[in-house]
């Protein structure tokens, strides 16, 4: 090939010692070396008797020139071994003219690393024996004989930037399995070809050919690991002929780049390889590239991405001695018989990253008219230059077959060639016309004799035969970027935020400390008093009047200031108020003015009295006062409701929801993707991109985050950090198919069809790969055999595991405090509750049922608080009325999340995706990325392993469903229904299109056709709460009270309990109706309806108090419901109070 430098430059060769050596005959034999590169004779040692121990000093030094303007280059060092042959001297006989010599073994030294830059290398180098020679049968003691070997040149025959710029091709021939059955070893002897073209500068190509492979009848798998062979032809010793430290080590068919990759290929591909005919190669054939080269061979690559492989049988021609003139008289055009060709695509190598693709490729007849409409090849290479097999193909010929330039027309006359290389290459020079065009070509075959037919051909297709090869470069075409490179980026655009250390000082812990020392204090100050007084306290018991406590007071401070007790207390006093100025009141600096101090003091005064009372009211509580709990809503109930509020549109108060679980845990990056993805919902593009990035800058290793970050910088149109993002998701977690479709994606969008074809093609592989792996895997859902329930893991939509048990104790945004028990306020911490003015309190079946529910979110909390009733409640129930069959399933209900009904999907999530696409599609959809979605439903409408399927259609239905675009929807559905009309989800979707269109009837047909599925829909929580709303509409209380009980065991909300408390009001079941409606007013104290119902409930039980609080709160919180509003205005009519505005 076209070289770098023109001066010609000289590589020594100096062979030192020899090890572990022996001869024919005696014990020191005389040897000597001999240098051979390139077929040519480089030098001969002198000869060196070998002493007793093996060991033979040669201190021999031979060289040659490379010259790139004609003899040696670069490219024949990148392919070419240098050879060193060590051959025995006998001792001459009586009456010998010349001496005798036998040749004892051959070593081969690669000289690659002179093309990596380096000025010299030293090895120790195996030597080979040769069949006979005695150092075939080594002693036990002796090592395998080695030769010293060191490789030099002046300078560097390469610069570093040389090195960088170049790159080293090269192709491995495996074999060729299951071959036509017309093969056989016996008979004729026939020579068995492969060979490609590599493309060079400008319009040179070289070939590269690989001959005499060797037919195997079938039996067993080759073995691997196998060494690799050189294709150079006449090497004496055999194991010189493996090329050092290079092996084809195989491995799992799923990961080749070729044909016969997929899992349905794998018992053929078995059975060809163990059984079958094969013919085995094993050679690797190298080719130095320079940097115009290496420019060549990509811009070929992208022009043409499938590259022809030729196979070819040539009968082997023994030549007589004395007959060689003759030769040309045998030679005949059509002893090239069986040609085929494999398509091979070099797509994988413009990759960013890929130096190497190794796979099987059928064989096909070679037909033109198929090869050039696929590859715009103009000739072929066997068959154009066949006239030239002959001279070569004689028994123990050389290895590659030679070429001459190709004429534009082909039916030119053959003109002889000369000056060919041993080993079949032809010259830089050789080949000039282009074999291959680029894709926009036209140009039509000029002359050509079109082969209509390749009936000896068409035998690889019937016998399916696939050759195995391995291309790899040195260096990668396009280069990838580095992992490092890449997170460096990242933390550019988004710094990565380290979680505030907590403060251990502030305000609040100014004011805690403040309250330890007046607990302290008042614990000595109360042990003094008992020690001056305690005894007259007994005598007197609870008589003790004023003057007598006065008088003790008094004795008690006179006591307190005598012995220095009341200043030890000021000092122990003083260092916690100072620390209340400066954190609480920020006071570091000196006050201004006289009247600025007294007014601070006044102010500080009273605060510090408040507080005093606060602490010793902690220390010494009022027995008649009841405790307020503390009800706090967990994470995951929280978005349950703000989930709600988004399926009812309700943004307002679903942003209000997601805000508060970022208030209670900022560092949650799981809060910030969920907040994210509901602002994707509302259009608020740079709200969501703000939200993703603050997760990301919580973990800056969260492949979702990475990708979301992607997903909107697209969507704002900043490509360039999309790009980045993306890669950075496929470097960190390489198995992540939707992270490699969302790469694909992007690059179609840049146009880079290339890089779109490896993103995909990748995400396949790893789709594939993991559906193997899931088969070994059992199901993820655990079946409770006593019970007969399924319970799934709660797994939140970013793939970590949600307990509902861990509830937070911080307060939400509302930022209200607890208020006493007598009052009534609307804040989650009070919950109507009947209670009896006795101890002991009845509860109902419901209770019973709402202590279990809340267990995992309230069992570490106290007490529930409880209101006061004014008059002794309504007789309870019998347990029959409500949940009556909920009490022996207690434990079952403690594991129940309300997470696992949000996103999950029983039906959705046990079959996995059939295609990256719709993996990718469920990935969106759960965002709300909708913009995204439809461009992935194109390709997964094109997609082989897709098309349209029921999931397809659904996914369309939803995304116009979310448009209001009804018509489309109901369409859709349609033709989902007909693919799968068992499928759950259809039925929901069905039933949530009806009732947001108004037709409650149809849609609560579909609701109860999806709730008698025996596998539930996606959204269960959504369709029992609006089947459940069409029953009350309708008047089926029983039926809606059954639904709200489902619905209530499996994800309780406050729109959950309402319905169910709605439903028992309606059945005169008060005690239940109560019951319920106090836990949703826990659950959500902003809901009007829940107090406009508590109010009727009060009003029918005759508890005024509570009936005229929770009207003032329904009238507050401005109840829209007019018929709710005029029942319960007809209800305080009929009982005479309730509304203390008359």
């Amino acid at each position: 090939m076209e070289q770098v430098s023109s001066t010609s430059k000289t590589v020594h060769i100096s062979v030192t010692n020899g090890y572990d050596l022996k001869g024919f005959k005696g014990d020191t034999p005389v040897t000597f070396v001999r240098a051979e590169f390139n077929q040519t004779v480089l030098g001969d040692s002198p000869k060196i008797t070998v002493s007793p121990e093996g060991t033979a000093k040669y201190n021999f030094t031979s060289s040659f020139e490379l010259n790139p303007d004609g003899g040696i280059t670069l490219d024949d060092l990148a392919h070419k071994p240098l050879f060193l042959t060590v051959t025995e001297v006998l001792p001459k006989e009586k009456k010998q003219k010349e001496e005798k010599t036998l040749t004892l073994g051959q070593a081969v030294v690669d000289l690659l690393p002179l093309l990596e830059g380096e000025e010299s290398f030293e090895t120790v180098v195996p030597l080979h024996p040769v069949q006979g020679s005695p150092l075939e049968t080594p002693s036990p003691v002796s090592k395998q004989c080695s030769l010293d070997v060191k490789v030099f040149v002046a300078e560097p025959l390469l610069t570093p930037a040389q090195v960088s710029a170049s790159n080293l091709l090269k192709v491995t021939l495996e074999a060729a399995y299951s071959v036509p059955e017309s093969f056989m070893p016996v008979g004729p002897q026939q020579n068995y070809m492969v060979g490609l073209q590599v493309p060079s500068v400008g319009e040179k190509d070289y070939p590269m050919v690989f001959k005499n492979g060797n037919l195997k009848l079938g039996g067993e798998k080759e073995p691997v690991p196998r060494p690799k062979k050189w294709p150079i032809p006449n090497i004496l010793a055999p194991g010189a002929n493996n090329i050092p430290d290079a092996f084809i080590v195989g491995g799992p068919y799923e990961e080749e780049e070729g044909e016969l990759n997929h899992p349905e290929d794998r018992d053929f591909r078995n059975q060809a390889e163990s059984i079958k005919k094969r013919i085995v190669w094993d050679l690797e054939s190298r080719c130095y590239l320079d940097p115009s080269a290496v420019a060549s061979f990509q811009k070929r690559v992208a022009d043409c991405r499938l590259w022809p492989v030729e196979i070819t049988r040539v009968p082997l021609v023994a030549v007589p001695k004395g007959k060689a003139g003759k030769l040309e008289k045998t030679e005949d055009e059509n002893q090239l018989s069986f040609h085929g060709v494999a398509y091979v695509n070099m797509v994988p190598l413009l990759y960013p990253g890929v130096k190497r693709i190794r796979g099987a490729f059928h064989v096909y007849p070679y037909l033109d008219s198929t090869v050039f409409e696929k590859t715009k090849c103009l000739f072929s290479i066997f068959r154009d230059t066949g006239h030239h097999l002959a001279h070569n193909n004689k028994a123990g010929g050389l290895n590659s077959p030679l070429s001459k330039p190709v004429s534009k027309n082909l039916k030119e006359e053959k003109q002889p060639v000369k000056d060919k290389e041993a080993d079949g290459r032809a010259r830089p020079g050789d080949l000039q016309a282009p074999s291959i065009k680029s894709q926009s070509s036209d140009t039509p075959l000029e002359g050509e004799a079109t082969l209509s037919h390749n009936l000896e051909g068409q035998q690889y297709l019937e016998a399916g035969t696939y050759i195995v090869l391995e291309i790899q470069l040195d260096k990668a075409l396009v280069p990838k970027r580095m992992p490092e490179d890449l997170a460096r980026r990242v933390k550019e655009m988004i710094p990565p935020r380290p979680p505030l250390t907590r403060r251990t000082g502030g305000a609040q812990k100014a004011v805690s400390d403040y309250h330890t020392q007046i607990k302290s204090i008042s614990r000595a100050i109360l042990e003094e008093y008992h020690r001056m007084f305690g005894k007259q306290v007994t005598k007197a018991g609870n008589d003790v009047d004023s003057e007598t406590l006065e008088e003790q007071k008094c004795q008690l401070n006179y006591e307190l200031n005598c012995s220095g007790k009341y200043f030890a207390f000021k000092e122990q006093l003083k260092h916690a108020v100072v620390k209340i100025v400066r954190e609480k009141y920020l006071k570091t600096t000196a006050f201004e003015s006289q009247e600025e101090l007294q007014t601070f003091i006044s102010e500080l005064y009273v605060f510090l009295v408040d507080q005093m009372h606060v602490a010793l009211n902690q220390s010494m509580p009022d027995e008649t006062q009841g405790t307020a709990s503390t009800i706090h809503n967990s994470s995951e109930q929280l978005r349950l409701f703000a989930f709600e509020a988004e399926v009812n549109e309700n943004y307002e108060m679903a942003a209000v929801y997601y805000e508060e679980r970022l208030v209670r845990e900022p560092q949650n990056l799981d809060h910030w993707l969920d907040y994210g993805a509901f602002c994707l919902l509302t259009k608020d593009i740079t709200k969501a991109q703000e939200c993703f990035r603050k997760a990301l800058s919580l973990n800056e290793n969260h492949i979702h985050s990475l990708l979301l970050c992607g997903v909107l910088a697209i969507l704002l149109e900043n490509y360039e950090q999309a790009e980045i993002f993306f890669e950075d998701a496929t470097c960190l977690e390489p198995t992540n198919v939707v992270a490699w479709t969302l790469l694909g994606l992007f690059y179609e969008i840049q146009n880079n069809d290339i890089r779109m074809e490896m993103a995909f093609h990748e995400a396949s592989k790893q789709l594939q790969a993991r559906a193997l792996q899931t088969k070994l895997k059992s199901a993820g859902t655990i079946e409770n055999v006593d019970d007969g329930v399924k319970i799934e893991q709660s797994f939140g939509p970013w793939g970590t595991i949600h307990d509902s048990a861990s509830a937070l104790k911080s307060e939400g945004l509302t930022g209200a405090k607890p208020r006493s028990f007598h009052q009534l306020s609307p804040h989650p911490n009070a919950r109507m509750h009947p209670q009896s003015q006795g101890p002991s309190t009845v509860l109902s079946s419901l209770d019973e049922f709402i202590e279990e529910t809340s267990k995992p979110h309230s069992e570490s909390q106290e007490p529930i608080m409880t209101l006061q009733p004014l008059e002794p409640p309504l007789t309870q129930k019998s347990s029959n009325l409500l949940l009556k069959e909920e009490t022996s399933k207690k434990e079952t209900s403690k594991g129940l999340d309300s997470s696992a009904f949000l996103h999950s999907s029983p039906y959705a999530t046990s079959q996995a995706p059939a295609t990256i696409f719709m993996e990718t599609i469920r990935f969106l959809m759960k965002v709300n990325a909708v913009q995204f979605v439809h461009r992935v439903l194109a390709h997964e409408l094109l997609c082989p392993q897709g098309g349209p399927s029921c999931e397809y259609y659904l996914v369309l239905a939803q995304t116009h469903l979310l448009k209001k675009d009804f018509a489309k929807t109901e369409e859709y559905l349609q033709q989902a229904a007909q693919m799968d009309y068992l499928n759950p989800n259809v039925w929901g979707v069905k039933g949530h299109l009806y009732f947001l269109s108004g037709n409650h009837a149809e849609a609560k047909a579909c609701y109860e056709r999806t709730v008698s599925f025996v596998v539930d829909a996606s959204e269960m929580h959504f369709i029992f709460l609006r089947l459940g709303q069409i029953y009350l509409e309708e008047k089926e209380y029983e039926k809606a009270k059954t639904t709200y009980m489902q619905v209530c065991k499996r994800s309780p909300s406050c729109l959950t309990w309402l319905g169910l408390g709605i439903a028992c009001y309606r059945l005169e079941e008060l005690t239940e109706a109560e019951d319920a409606l106090s836990e949703a007013n826990a659950l959500n104290n902003y809901n009007a309806e829940v107090w406009a119902y508590l109010a009727l409930v009060c009003l029918k039980v005759g508890r005024q108090l509570e009936a005229e609080q929770a009207y003032k709160y329904t009238l507050k919180l401005k109840l829209k419901n007019e018929a709710l509003l005029a029942e319960i205005n007809s209800v305080q009519e009929m009982v005479g109070f309730g509304d203390p505005s008359f």
